[in-house]
């Protein structure tokens, strides 16, 4: 890019040339020739395009709020004569972070080392790497990227739970539920062994192989988890989403841990139903504050319609008076229901609306208030 120096000089330069010429004098034709020919050089110098070759390092890739996370870029001086002396710049976050490469010799490389800043939740974008050059008078300047960007997930804190909520239906693994009841699937044939039910026996397949074979069945209704997050701007105050963020994150681990199905949804609609710990922290590290007041309604009436588990977390913000007609309008597919307002100002632990309510201030305290909630 051709700075305003640039075009002044290069205007000028010419005017003097031309004028010179003209009017048949030498001193103005002369310093016409001199700007020009400066700009002309200016071109060349800043145009020059090192052959580099940049390699980006993430470690690790996905941290907590505040652990510590190191980008590591090894650049390689692919040119054969000349050695590359610069200041560049990596993207981190859109800041721009110094790279300095002092005097990296054709062949060789230099690996250059910056902390990513994790002091909030998100998704950290970095770079590429851009390398700019000027020419000595500042009259011509250019830019170019190397390497490839990369991304830093950077999760919410996740609050250790050392109990996880129980779903209303039976679990194959032994699990201790509500209520039993769910269908009973025929899985496998095995040998008799001392002390089985005979009315398990299948008679058929024992009489054709000579030996007692015993029917095994398993239960296919698991307990499932929905924590449903409201994601509505008015509904916090401060940092009252970042702790409701905490609280779905050590909901959604302390499930996973002993084994559940979880859901996951959002009041603007994004729903995670499937897969390990970090696409639900992924998901809470791009979750944002919407607008949409008519997001609940509508996520309700969807729960309604489309049901994802029997337990029901709602996690929202002190923004606002709890909404417990919605809450109670999903009782009829969610037999448990817990709700939670965090942020300042919350009114404490209770019940409203005949389902149980915790209330705290950070993620530590709702942590806190769920092990003092006991077997909800």
């Amino acid at each position: 890019m051709v700075t305003s120096r640039g075009w002044g000089m290069a205007a000028a330069g010419a005017v003097l040339l031309g004028v010179g010429f003209w009017l048949g004098y030498p001193e103005p034709a002369t310093i016409g020739t001199a700007a020009v020919t400066a700009f002309l050089v200016a071109l060349l110098v800043a145009g020059w395009r090192p052959k580099l070759t940049v390699t980006r390092g993430i470690e690790p890739e996905r941290v907590e709020r505040g652990e510590a996370c190191t980008v590591t870029l090894t650049v390689r001086n692919d040119g054969k004569l000349r050695a590359v002396s610069m200041v560049a710049h990596d993207i981190c976050d859109r800041m721009r972070v110094p790279v300095p490469l002092h005097r990296v010799r054709p062949r060789k490389e230099a690996t250059v080392d910056y902390r990513v800043p994790t002091e909030r939740r998100g998704v950290m974008r970095l770079g590429p790497l851009t390398v700019g050059r000027r020419d000595p008078l500042g009259l011509v300047k250019l830019a170019r990227s190397y390497g490839d960007p990369g991304t830093v997930w950077v999760h919410p804190v996740v609050h250790p739970l050392y109990t996880s909520p129980q779903g209303v239906a039976r679990s194959m693994d032994g699990q201790i539920d509500r209520i039993e009841h769910g269908s009973l699937t025929f899985h496998a044939l095995r040998e008799y062994v001392v002390g089985d039910d005979l009315r398990h026996v299948h008679w058929r397949t024992s009489a054709r192989i000579g030996d007692l074979m015993i029917r095994e069945h398993m239960d296919t209704s698991l307990p499932h988890i929905v924590v449903l997050l409201d994601d509505r701007a008015q509904s916090y105050r401060h940092d009252g989403f970042e702790t409701a963020c905490e609280a779905a994150a050590s909901v959604v681990v302390a499930a996973l841990r002993e084994g559940l199905s979880v859901a996951m949804t959002l009041t603007s609609g994004r729903t995670i139903v499937t897969g390990g710990r970090d696409d639900y922290l992924d998901a809470l590290s791009e979750a944002e504050l919407t607008v949409d007041e008519d997001a609940l309604n509508e996520t309700v009436n969807r729960l309604r319609h489309q049901r994802l588990g029997d337990t029901l977390i709602y996690l929202t913000g002190s923004g606002r008076p709890l909404e417990t007609p919605q809450l109670a309008s999903l009782r009829g597919g969610h037999p448990a229901i817990l709700a939670a307002v965090l942020g300042p100002g919350n009114p404490g632990h209770g019940t409203v609306g005949g389902f149980p309510v915790l209330g705290a201030a950070d993620g530590r305290e709702f942590a806190a208030a769920w092990h003092g909630a006991g077997a909800w």
